[in-house]
């Protein structure tokens, strides 16, 4: 099944269903899809909305060229959704040494990590953005103080105001009135996306416009993805129904209550990060849910691939495969004179890759593990826009299939509140 910029290959997983099971769940995601389009079409996700959008990064532009400017450093402060979509599309970036600013994502409250950055910055030529959707967030809340407490004293209040972007929800909330006292700049966050659905928003892409990504192609390759779903007559057409309907299916009938997806490019290793959290916060609910396992290839053919192949078989695979063929230099016949090396002579590492993901494919489907591939020719921001919008549609299908609702995390909002509880002395 090929849609712009990757092509689905789900016939070994589909094989481990039985006909009728398979079919069933298809006419289930049909009704599942079908309410998608429905409240699209009535502007009720608003996420969905801002891949045909442009005005919003035409207002965020002037600040990422400030940035770009002004900054050899920027730190980005934010847990969770305010960091990991960020992240996994400022990969694309060029590598360091480019004329942009050097991107810190710092989404942890471990001081020794904040202070062994400051030792590597220069407060005059560092600029933060202090990301959260609710503005009270107490790791969002404590980092921005934290570094506002450093580096007030190596810059007046005139120019500490120009070394800070806030982005928040509007309305009264601790951040926003944080800004406001500081005079710090404040561009409003969408009330209506959700935070692990931001990545396409202001969130991840201001962030990726300062390191030199083109948010643009990145929105355009998920329009791409929206547009096919919404032209999709059934969910059999719809790549992102027929993986939700793959794990939901696997773990109802075959107790495959895992899911791996394991990418073949180092640049999209952060994209398992963001994927993990997308799953697991908006599936887990009710009893319902598979657990998201982040793996890497070759790396975890080293590590996991043990238990993946002969430990519990309880999980589905998602393989992204690039091709990768002939990328980086032969290695020469005068390196290779040792007889147990002739395979490698002439190759490239780019083939010793194409290799390992035909291998590791291979022996998944011979040891009856389900297992889907995703095939890409290029990453870059169009095709990195589809998966991501691919996977966002994929949760929204499973959480339907589910009956659980994709959007709220209300174990999560728990645990904040009692952390706050055993800070403030209010817990024992």
């Amino acid at each position: 099944m090929v849609h712009g910029y990757y092509s689905q290959d789900i016939s070994t997983a589909s094989a481990s269903l039985d006909a009728i099971s398979y079919q069933r769940y298809l006419t289930l995601a049909d009704e599942a899809l079908a309410s998608l389009k429905a409240h699209y079409i009535a502007k009720e996700i608003k996420l969905l909305d801002l891949a045909l959008k442009t005005s919003d990064l035409e207002e965020i532009e002037p600040i990422a060229e400030r940035f770009c400017e002004s900054f050899d450093d920027v730190i980005i402060l934010g847990v969770g959704g305010s960091s990991l979509g960020g992240r996994t599309i400022c990969e694309l970036a060029a590598p360091a040494g480019s004329s942009r600013p050097t991107l810190h994502f710092m989404d942890n409250i471990d001081s020794n990590s904040f202070d062994r950055l400051f030792l590597s910055v220069t407060p005059a030529r560092t600029g933060f953005i202090v990301i959260s959707k609710s503005g009270g967030t107490a790791e969002t809340l404590t980092q921005f103080l934290y570094c506002l407490d450093i580096f007030r004293p190596h810059l007046d209040n005139t120019k500490l105001a120009d070394h800070f972007v806030v982005i928040t929800d509007p309305g009264d909330r601790p951040l926003r009135r944080l800004a406001e006292k500081w005079n710090l700049d404040i561009i409003d966050h969408d009330p209506d996306v959700g935070g692990r659905y931001s990545a396409l928003s202001i969130v991840g892409l201001l962030p990726a416009l300062i390191s030199g990504v083109d948010a643009y192609q990145v929105r355009d390759g998920a329009a791409v993805v929206l547009q096919q779903m919404m032209s999709a007559s059934t969910a059999k057409d719809c790549p992102p129904a027929v993986g939700a309907v793959l794990n939901v299916a696997l773990a109802r009938e075959n107790n495959i209550n895992s899911t791996v997806l394991m990418p073949y490019l180092d640049r999209l290793a952060r994209f398992g990060d963001w994927f993990r959290q997308l799953w697991a916060e908006s599936l887990g609910k009710n009893g319902e849910g598979s657990t998201p396992i982040w793996a890497l290839g070759a790396v975890d053919q080293h590590s996991q691939l043990q238990l993946f192949l002969h430990g519990p078989k309880d999980k589905f695979f998602t393989l992204i495969l690039a091709d990768q063929g002939k990328k980086g230099r032969c290695i020469p016949e005068d390196l290779t004179d040792d007889p147990e090396l002739k395979f490698i002579f002439g190759k490239s590492m780019g083939d010793l890759m194409v290799a390992e993901q035909q291998a590791t494919a291979a022996t998944l489907i011979k040891n009856n593990c389900p297992t889907r591939i995703i095939r890409i020719k290029t990453l870059d921001e169009q095709t990195l826009g589809a998966l991501m919008m691919h996977f966002m549609l994929e949760t929204i299908i499973a959480a339907d299939l589910m009956r659980v609702n994709a959007f709220d995390q209300p174990a999560v909002e728990e645990g904040k509140v009692l952390a706050k509880k055993y800070l403030s002395g209010e817990a024992n």
